[in-house]
């Protein structure tokens, strides 16, 4: 099985459904409120565990009431978190406003995840054992970095979701292996005002670049390589929390087990469409059974 190591955010999310999410100064009543455990990190990781690697959790939580959750909600779902640390105060959570069209806000608060500036003991040796490092920025850079160093240095493959958008500091570039950004960050990342025109700047700082486009599926680019548009099912979405993430631990796994790039974006494109079908975050993440029976090549 492919191994896969996360090193990243793990959030409660406090997730409200409304109507139609409010304007600065509004407010709105809202039909319903749910916890649900999240992160970007722990996202990937859950995501990639149902789609069938053996994964592993870089990161950390709090000795809140959401600490042993959040721990729990990673184990149930098959992810080994021996590295989890726990960090006294509160963990990390995400304030989310969720539309009837399945659109989102989020604000984060990063808690227990803002302590994770550097390895710890043991960090680069899991690394070192990996198939292949996912990376999200919701932890501080110091850490993304030095996790994507450790990656190169062993000769495993780097997964970067540059979320939430801010610069990237060279050595990061420099040590990633595939760029994985939202429309929305691409062009931030770049100051462009076009997906394709975004992913071909971003394509002079990384060897790969996906850029995912929502419903309309995503865009390949590699060095040396045509580029590649795939398009994603066409479904009636619920609440769209997490889809990126499930794309993302699907397209690693995908990945692993070596199938073609346009195989592997269709998998994770059925992965995403399954999740943005249902409430919530990890909550919504497919296992390897219904992507398989969604899939179509």
């Amino acid at each position: 099985m492919t191994h896969i190591v996360v090193l990243g955010s793990t959030n409660m999310d406090l997730v409200a459904y409304v109507e139609k999410a409010p304007q600065r100064g509004e407010t709105v009543t809202g039909r319903e409120f749910r916890t649900i455990p999240g992160g970007k990190g722990a996202n990937q990781a859950i995501a990639a565990a149902r789609a069938g690697a053996t994964v592993s959790m870089i990161g950390a939580v709090g000795t809140d009431a959401y600490g042993p959750q959040l721990r729990s909600t990673l184990e149930h779902s098959g992810v080994d978190t021996d590295l989890l640390r726990t960090i006294e105060g509160p963990s990390g959570t995400a304030h989310i406003v969720v539309d009837d069209e399945g659109g989102n806000a989020i604000v984060v608060i990063p808690g227990a995840n803002g302590t994770v500036d550097h390895l710890a003991p043991g960090d680069e040796g899991l690394i070192a054992s990996a198939d292949a490092l996912l990376l999200q920025l919701e932890i501080p850079m110091p850490a993304v970095v030095a996790g994507a160093q450790a990656a190169r240095a062993h000769g495993v493959r780097t997964v970067l979701t540059p979320a939430p958008a801010q610069p990237l500091p060279p050595e990061l570039l420099t040590a990633t292996d595939l760029l994985v950004a939202n429309e929305y960050e691409a062009i931030t990342l770049t100051g462009r005002t076009d997906a394709v025109d975004a992913a071909t700047a971003l394509l002079e700082t990384v060897p790969a670049v996906v850029v995912t486009l929502g419903a309309a599926g995503s865009l390949y680019l590699a060095r040396g390589a045509e580029p590649l548009a795939v398009p994603a099912p066409q479904v009636t979405a619920v609440d769209s929390t997490g889809a990126g993430d499930t794309f993302v631990g699907a397209l690693a796994v995908a990945l692993g087990a070596e199938r073609p790039i346009r195989e592997a974006l269709s998998w994770a494109a059925a992965a995403a469409a399954l999740s943005v079908q249902r409430p919530g975050a990890s909550a919504s993440m497919p296992y390897r059974s219904e992507i398989e029976a969604r899939y179509t090549s």
